[in-house]
């Protein structure tokens, strides 16, 4: 028994044809913008990790210049 991968039932919805054929001849339907929309897909999500880890950052450097700001204020 095979096993259905969530983003192969968008596509049989998709195209039904595409998706039989993908599935049990191997054969990719002619001008498949599969790849493309990969690389583009990986790319969005290596801009968006960084993304959180530079918002983190910002997070961690806000905080240590409120707790130095709070020391400077309350030290003489």
């Amino acid at each position: 028994m095979q096993t259905i991968r969530a983003s192969e039932v968008g596509e049989y919805i998709y195209c039904a044809r595409a998706w039989w054929l993908r599935r049990t001849a191997d054969l990719e339907p002619s001008g498949s913008a599969v790849p493309t929309r990969l690389a583009a897909g990986v790319g969005r999500h290596a801009r968006h990790g960084l993304l959180v880890v530079l918002s983190r950052l910002s997070l961690y450097a806000g905080m240590l210049f409120l707790a130095a700001a709070l020391l400077f204020l309350v030290l003489p």
